[in-house]
């Protein structure tokens, strides 16, 4: 990341400090070179040697992939539809028209026909893979041909769901989708009767997904497939990867930023566990800049510096030294200082418990 997202994270952290700052500068007046400085009586912490890794927070949305509308493949009364929440996998109901369900199968390409044998196409290829999935057509071989032997596996599937057998497949009794959905909400109510293309549900993916913004220099510095961190509205954090960075920037007409900004979707990790209500916030940690091999004390110990800037009070055998340091990079409560005196494991005074 740059300096200027370091800079806005490092600017967050001691505005935080800034009451604290000036509590510790005008509580020790009149101190002076040629007083004996008091006995620490502080809390301390340490300077330590490490590599430091900056975390950009950003806001998002805990909630599910991306929300599509389905539409009914035929017309008639609609008998049955699934509740909002619901999770349907491959084979499972969708809804029903007149009494027979239409049931998800998994694939890119819409079911768009009536599929017989002689027929060609990816979607042909499409039904056989689910057909075999589910353990049928031993015989059927996963190619672009409807042949006997699809047929046959078609027959199958319709006799154990009490569907007329006629080896035929159409959008009445099968839909694809990419995998298995979510219903977010239904359209229509069980007793309706409707047309062919009546909107019935708005679903999304199973899986849960955030998305955030971030503007258009922060992400063009970012990839598919980069680990994040996410923090959850349970307080705690699962592993995620950048699965989609979007194309078009936009603005937010209603917020007070006027600043270009592009949506990112983040997938977890397989064997997340996340839980949360659909549209919960969240807080997502990106890694950013590192810096190997340097000292670093607590945020917590950083004192204003009469005339500016800052120091830190390093304690050397029970009594405080005041130390001006510089500062760079900011992360996880800790920030880089360099300075004349500084050195690894020394004792600096912070804020007691």
């Amino acid at each position: 990341m740059n300096r200027a997202t370091t800079a806005l994270t490092a600017g967050a952290a001691l505005a935080a400090l800034a009451g604290g700052v000036a509590f510790a500068v005008l509580a020790t007046p009149g101190h002076s070179g040629d007083q004996a400085p008091p006995l620490v009586t502080a809390a301390t912490g340490t300077i330590t040697r490490t590599d430091l890794t900056e975390s950009v927070r950003a806001k998002g949305t805990l909630g599910f992939a991306t929300q599509r509308a389905l539409g009914a493949a035929a017309g008639g009364v609609l008998t049955w539809l699934p509740r909002a929440g619901a999770a349907i996998g491959r084979d499972d109901r969708l809804y029903e028209i007149d009494g027979t369900p239409v049931r998800l199968m998994y694939g890119a390409k819409p079911m768009y026909r009536t599929l017989r044998q002689g027929d060609e196409g990816a979607d042909v290829r499409q039904l056989e893979a689910n057909l075999k999935a589910l353990g049928y057509g031993s015989a059927m071989t996963v190619d672009h041909e409807y042949t006997w032997a699809t047929a046959q596996a078609v027959r199958a599937w319709q006799e154990d769901h009490g569907l007329p057998e006629t080896g035929n497949a159409g959008p009445d009794q099968i839909a694809f989708a990419t995998g298995p959905l979510r219903i977010q909400k239904s359209e229509a109510a069980t007793g309706d009767r409707i047309a062919p293309g009546a909107r019935l549900l708005t679903t999304s993916g199973a899986h849960r997904v955030v998305t955030f913004k971030l503007p258009v220099a922060e992400a063009a510095r970012l990839k598919d497939g980069d680990r994040v961190t996410v923090e959850l509205p349970d307080g705690k954090r699962a592993k995620g990867r950048i699965s989609r960075i979007g194309r078009s920037a936009e603005t937010d007409e209603q917020a007070g930023d006027k600043t270009p900004k592009v949506e990112i979707v983040v997938s977890f990790e397989r064997g997340a566990k996340v839980k949360g209500v659909d549209q919960a916030p969240v807080t997502v940690l990106i890694k950013g800049e590192t810096r190997k091999d340097v000292l670093s004390a607590p945020v917590t110990a950083l004192l204003a510096a009469p005339g500016g800037g800052y120091l830190i009070r390093a304690v050397e055998n029970g009594r405080p030294r005041d130390v001006k340091v510089e500062l760079g990079l900011f992360a996880e409560g800790r920030v880089e200082v360099t300075g004349a005196g500084l050195r690894e494991r020394m004792e600096v005074e912070v804020p007691g418990t």
